[in-house]
């Protein structure tokens, strides 16, 4: 199963856009963004939204984890 660090990197190269891209866009560091994307820093939901919204999808389709149970 693919998690949602995983998918938001996905979306984020389906999308052409680098690390500097986002982060330029988010108006956050590169080191910030590459510290969210590999789960180093918490994601708080107003700047999930915001990235969601960059690569033109909703948050809980990229962070939302489902489970098999």
């Amino acid at each position: 199963m693919i998690n949602g660090y995983e998918k938001l990197a996905k979306k984020r190269e389906e999308k052409g856009f680098t690390y500097q891209d986002m982060a330029e866009k988010l108006g956050i560091s590169k080191c910030y963004y590459w510290q969210l994307e590999h789960k180093k820093r918490r994601l708080y939901y107003d700047l999930a939204k915001r990235i969601a919204l960059i690569l033109e999808t909703k948050p809980d389709e990229l962070f939302y984890e489902e489970t098999n149970e």
